[in-house]
């Protein structure tokens, strides 16, 4: 998971409340189970010492809901009288939590968020390409590419004249400069876009035509897909499971490797790696202190956790700024922090993770991840 979007909550101060809530209403009562519920969350801000202006402001933000139910929960982030962040939850929470703290609590969406990548779907055919950005649950087009519109007439044996070989001879470069053009917006939006995952579907041979233009590194997280189509109203039911099926597939295979490089950078399990020798991108940090250091130096690419991590819950030393993260309250004034408080690790680890652009990947029970649940592979070591 990319942390980008959590950085607005950490570029204003504190204290958060942090609200994660169910919101389908499948049911005949859904309406009188959603006022139990909200009442229930505004009692634990209540109970938790939130101001009456935020606490305000999240349930108006929660009255708002659209009575679709979809998607399944939300998780609140309100600061100031003012609700910052909004995001969708794929998995609803069991129960509804609201917590009022220094940092906004942030962790649990590691599990109810989910870790699908973001993908970047192209509509193609020989007219060019319509693109969309899936996210979850949300679907946002983005742009459409307008290429040569020449119909070919379906022959395929040699021209009858010198006409008509003019006539297919501008047809297949009208399609190559549809193709060219696709490319060229698909690499423009790619790097902005926060993709993991393209893909391709439509017409097969215009599709093709596409994917075989792209560079290599795009190429190598591409896929091209059926049951997709530019004409309004096709269903899209089989190109949705293709896009599901694609996402497991990218998901565990990114998970497989990171592990792997974890467990090779880690040597023995709990051992942390201080040597001052860069031996390569492998390296990796385990268990609180080590994590904490990685974090301040920025030297994470991948921050791995684990659901109900024991680690996540510790209290760590931090101040007002991403890189203010230390173990113990003296280490803290030693980096300059004038009055350092206390948080939850994981959630003083993910504002640090979130700020220098390291991803978040979550490890099931059972896979072999960090001890305590919390580890990076890191960027560099020493």
């Amino acid at each position: 998971m990319e942390l980008g979007f959590l950085k607005p909550l950490f570029s204003r101060p504190g204290p958060w409340a942090s609200v994660y809530v169910e919101t389908t209403r499948a049911t005949e009562d859904a309406a009188k189970i959603q006022e139990l519920r909200h009442r229930a969350i505004a009692g634990q801000l209540v109970d938790e010492g939130a101001d009456a202006y935020t606490i305000r402001a999240v349930m108006e933000h929660l009255a708002a809901e659209p009575v679709s139910g979809t998607p399944p929960g939300r998780a609140l982030f309100a600061a100031g009288a003012e609700v910052v962040l909004d995001v969708p939850l794929v998995v609803p929470p069991t129960a509804g939590e609201a917590t009022w703290s220094l940092l906004p609590h942030v962790a649990p969406l590691a599990r109810l968020r989910g870790d699908d990548p973001v993908c970047l779907v192209a509509y193609v055919d020989g007219t060019g390409a319509d693109l969309e950005l899936r996210d979850g649950y949300r679907r946002e087009a983005v742009g459409r590419v307008n290429g040569r519109e020449w119909q070919d007439r379906g022959h395929r044996g040699v021209p009858d004249d010198r006409n008509e070989w003019h006539y297919r001879n501008k047809v297949e470069n009208g399609r190559n400069e549809t193709a060219d053009a696709i490319v060229a917006e698909l690499l423009r939006q790619w790097p902005q876009s926060g993709a993991g995952l393209l893909v391709l579907t439509g017409d097969a041979r215009e599709r093709r035509a596409v994917y075989n233009r792209l560079p290599d590194g795009v190429r190598a997280v591409t896929l091209e897909a059926e049951g997709g189509s530019r004409s309004p109203g096709a269903p899209a039911a089989g190109l949705d499971r293709e896009i599901t099926r694609a996402c497991d597939r990218f998901t565990q295979e990114r998970l497989r490797r990171t592990l792997e490089r974890f467990r090779v950078g880690r040597g023995k399990p709990g051992e942390h790696r201080e040597s001052s020798v860069d031996t390569g991108p492998g390296d990796a940090a385990e268990g609180v202190p080590a994590v904490v250091d990685a974090a301040r130096k920025h030297q994470m690419a991948t921050l791995l956790f684990t659901p109900e991590a024991s680690d996540g819950g510790r209290q760590v030393w931090i101040g007002p700024g991403a890189d203010d993260i230390a173990v113990q309250r003296g280490e803290a004034r030693a980096m300059g922090v004038p009055r350092p408080e206390q948080a939850r690790a994981d959630d003083a680890v993910l504002r640090a993770a979130a700020a220098a652009d390291c991803e978040l990947l979550l490890v099931p029970a059972g896979m072999g991840g960090p001890a305590g649940g919390l580890g990076a592979v890191l960027r560099w070591s020493g």
